[in-house]
């Protein structure tokens, strides 16, 4: 994830400052949302299997209930880092990894 993040910084950085002009919020906010889902997502199909996804949910301060329907559902990456993986990875930790924050 951290090779992910390292790749993706520039290019986020970049958007900022060349549209970083624009009067609008909205899409911005938008962006970040989708951003942050779609890291969710790319966590999920790294950790692959229920067992280390359960594992690593845990470590990270997720409840038993939340890490149980997360593995259990775990070939479902997109739809499950929409619902329930927003507790256990929040913003601050994508802000812990150094990924930039559009709005």
């Amino acid at each position: 994830m951290a090779q992910v993040v390292e790749e993706l910084r520039p290019y986020v950085l970049g958007w900022k400052a060349y549209f970083g002009m624009a009067q609008t919020p909205g899409v911005w906010r938008e962006l970040d949302e989708w951003l942050r889902h779609r890291l969710r997502a790319i966590q999920l199909k790294h950790w692959k299997r229920p067992k280390t996804i359960y594992r690593e949910l845990k470590v990270l301060g997720a409840s038993q209930d939340v890490a149980k329907q997360v593995a259990g559902n775990c070939h479902r990456w997109w739809r499950n880092s929409a619902m329930l993986l927003n507790s256990a990875l929040p913003i601050a930790y994508f802000d812990r990894m150094g990924v930039p924050r559009l709005s």
